[in-house]
């Protein structure tokens, strides 16, 4: 269940952010794009960004994503979209010197001409599948190839020759190919391979730098055709990657990030619209300028023609729709407990009789249980002794039957009375009859359900439960019954001549058979009523053990459901805690209102009862019948159709947070939050969380620039105070991307101009490099004295 209410979340963000319906507009990237990722560690970042992608680009079907991994690597769930292509490069099957890895997968590719022919036929079939889709591009001129890769990766060792070889493949179908890096550091998994893995991440930087010289040129026979002929792949001298990114899962101010490297997946999708969005018509106030990618360039490179590297940090400012929903489906159960539990204007009588217990419906169960008094006119057939009057007279009852009929009489009485009544009694299902009952009144009357009927069913009289007066009538009926033996067995002691028949003298005959007459009624009409005095003690006694036995069955349902309020409370809680304490503050009490009014608009307008019809939850005594996954599910069903569909979950993401920061003050309160308020600690939200995702040496290094983007809808007013704020004295640039979305807006701040000296992670590093050196490890494909000096 608790997945469940996880995917309910998700999935009720997704809605909110997607097109349909919302009144939000996706962005369209102007040229194909192509995601190359290079080695296993990579892998993991293809689901993620192919998720943003589908869900905030229109044109998000024709971007390709390739995965270049090792025989070892694990699969990932993206990999089934077409979209994705794996490649697992030859000679990577692992084995061999662990101190030579990265090098002896380097020469292993280089004397494989399959692998290498191979890995062409997939960059072509690539190349293909993306040109199947130029339709969905307002140009079709230019690719922008994005390689991914993890710095502490052994199959980053080939990031020149792939690379390459990609741009020579795409450069046969497009004028030209603008390719960038993306290198990802995670300094969490530094923790327990603190070693080799930060050598062989120094080893790739130092590689980096060297493809990064302004005078770096590559010539290598890269292309090679199905008949086995090689064809070089060369590149003339200057930087290999138009621009190269570094992130990490650390930012500027020392802080692990809680998702690890997922806000850079984001952040890196963010960068890509941002160089290769298709314009819409400008909507922008003066002084928010759009990316210029040659301006970004030349203002990170130092007056020696040195290539900085750039890094980012991103932060939303968004509804919390996860949360919104958790909380308001957490909300939306309270307020049908509620419901479930008000108690109905219904009389006692009519909950005797809807449980069965009315002293009228035992009376009518036991005379069809026990035959009709008809039956006893039958024994006037039994066989009788000759007995004379005379000698009747002086005895009793009991002994003028003995003498007239032996066992007789008793026999017929058990046969055709005792054993048919019992037997009946035997086969009545109260159980069954009581639910029966039950669920035909439920059914008619849906405010009547799981609550009411436990408190019915109980011992507790203030809240009407009805087992006391079923006790009491078992009491009552036992006294009958008591008092009914009593007056039989007074009836036997009886005198025959004291018996109220007409005796005619020297009749004798005649008299003998009056008082047959009489004997029955004196005393088997007696044992009728006491038998069906027993038969009702028993049916008392069998109901009120099913009642008692019923009570249970709702007591567990009734902790099935609580339970399920806990979990539900646990969790719209915990969602809470993941929007940040301004965002999202007084979450809890603001919805619990929003719901309130929403269940009370719906049942003004279909009925109290109006979310136990069957279209909605069904009956209340059904809804945990299937269990609390089944009413779960109802439950979410009801919630996503007709609670989150109202209007007052459209607000705009201003709006909404205004209204919810002022629900827990009184209207006559000074300090209401004013709107201004709000834009000032949403914007310093914004700026305090966008700080860049990479671990500095010197926080204001001296090369450092900065740019700051704000994608969102431009006419809001919060993004117009975004742009309006220190206009006049700001030292960065700020741009926008227009995104019409009511649901919030993202900041991406861009900063470049640092160098590989500059990474506390490669000041860290180099030690263990050094050492790894030393100790006899090959780190490199490349040969080293081609590389630069380590800084």
């Amino acid at each position: 269940m608790k997945q469940q209410l996880e995917r309910f979340a998700l999935d009720y963000d997704r809605a909110e952010e997607r097109l349909a319906g919302q009144g939000d507009d996706q962005s369209s990237i102007h040229y194909p794009a192509l995601y190359l990722f290079i080695g296993d560690k990579a892998g993991e970042a293809i689901g993620a960004m192919k998720e943003i992608h589908d869900r905030k680009w229109d044109n998000s079907r024709g971007v390709m994503y390739l995965w270049v991994t090792t025989a070892g690597g694990a699969s990932v769930q993206a990999e089934e979209s077409p979209a994705v292509k794996r490649h697992v490069l030859a000679g990577t099957e692992g084995g061999g010197d662990p101190k030579k890895a990265r090098a002896e997968l380097y020469r292993k590719l280089y004397d494989s001409g399959q692998g290498w022919f191979e890995l062409n036929r997939t960059l072509r079939q690539v190349s293909s599948h993306i040109a199947e889709y130029g339709r969905l591009y307002a140009s079709f001129d230019r690719i922008h190839l994005s390689v991914i890769t993890r710095v502490d990766d052994p199959l980053n060792v080939f990031v020149q020759e792939l690379s390459l070889l990609a741009k020579s493949i795409l450069g046969q179908s497009f004028k030209s190919v603008q390719m960038d890096l993306y290198a990802l550091i995670s300094e969490r998994e530094q923790v327990e391979a603190f070693g080799y893995g930060s050598s062989a991440g120094v080893a790739f930087l130092r590689e980096l730098d060297y493809m990064q010289q302004p005078d770096y040129s590559f010539s290598a026979p890269l292309h090679v055709t199905e008949d086995g002929i090689s064809i070089p792949v060369t590149h003339q001298a200057s930087p290999l990657f138009d621009l190269v990114y570094v992130l990490s899962d650390r930012n500027e101010r020392g802080l692990l990030a809680a998702d690890e490297l997922q806000g850079c997946y984001e952040m890196i999708s963010h960068i890509s619209l941002l160089k290769n969005r298709k314009y819409k018509e400008q909507v922008f106030g003066p002084g928010s300028g759009s990316y210029n990618n040659t301006s970004f360039k030349n203002n990170v490179m130092t007056e020696s023609g040195r290539q900085g590297y750039v890094s980012a940090g991103m932060a939303k400012v968004k509804r919390p729709n996860q949360s919104i929903a958790l909380v308001v489906l957490y909300h939306f159960l309270r307020q049908l407990k509620a419901d479930m539990a008000e108690e109905p204007e219904i009389g006692e009588q009519e909950k005797l009789s809807m449980f069965g217990v009315h002293p009228a419906a035992f009376e009518e169960q036991a005379a069809r249980l026990v035959p009709d008094v008809e039956a006893i006119s039958e024994m006037h057939a039994l066989m009788t002794h000759e007995v004379s009057y005379a000698s009747l007279r002086q005895m009793s009852l009991r002994e003028a039957e003995q003498a007239l009929y032996g066992e007789g009489c008793r026999a017929f009485f058990r046969s055709n009375y005792e054993d048919p009544a019992r037997h009946g009694l035997e086969q009545l299902d109260v159980a069954a009859k009581l639910e029966n009952e039950l669920r035909s009144r439920t059914s008619a009357t849906p405010m009547i359900g799981l609550f009411q009927l436990y408190h019915w069913s109980g011992e507790r009289k203030e809240e009407g439960g009805l087992l006391p007066y079923v006790q009491n009538l078992y009491r009552e009926t036992q006294r009958e019954l008591e008092l009914a033996r009593f007056e039989l067995e007074q009836a036997y002691e009886g005198r025959v001549e004291q018996l109220p028949f007409k005796k005619v003298p020297f009749m004798d005959k005649r008299n003998v058979r009056s008082f047959i007459s009489e004997l029955f009624r004196s005393v088997y009409y007696r044992k009728r009523d006491l038998l069906m005095l027993e038969i009702k003690l028993k049916l008392i006694s069998r109901y009120e053990a099913e009642i008692e036995a019923f009570h249970k069955r709702c007591e567990v349902k009734i902790h099935q459901f609580e339970s399920l309020e806990q979990l539900l409370r646990a969790s719209a809680q915990e969602s809470v805690t993941w929007a940040d304490d301004y965002i999202g503050q007084n979450i809890m009490e603001y919805y619990e209102l929003v719901t309130k009014r929403v269940t009370d608009e719906l049942k003004a307008k279909r009925g109290a009862g109006a979310f136990f019809e069957d279209r909605l939850l069904g009956n209340q005594r059904e809804l945990l019948e299937q269990g609390t996954e089944g009413f779960l599910t109802k439950l979410i069903k009801a919630c996503r159709e007709h609670i989150l569909t109202s209007p007052y979950f459209k607000l705009s993401f201003e709006e909404e947070l205004l209204q919810r920061s002022n629900v827990t003050i009184e209207y006559n309160n000074k300090e209401v939050l004013s709107k201004d308020d709000l834009f000032k600690k949403l914007y310093r939200t914004l700026e305090d969380r966008a700080a860049i995702q990479l671990r500095l040496y010197d926080y204001t290094q001296e090369h450092r620039y900065e740019e700051k983007y704000v994608f969102g809808d431009v006419e809001s007013e919060f993004v117009r105070y975004v742009f309006s704020v220190d206009e006049s004295s700001r030292i960065y640039k700020l741009g926008g991307v227009h995104e019409k979305r009511s649901s919030g807006i993202v900041k991406l701040n861009l900063m470049g101009g640092f160098h590989l000296e500059d990474l506390m992670y490669y000041r860290n590093g180099k030690v263990y490099y050094e050492s790894y050196v030393a100790n006899g490890y090959e780190l490199h494909g490349l040969d080293p004295a081609r590389l630069p000096e380590l800084r």
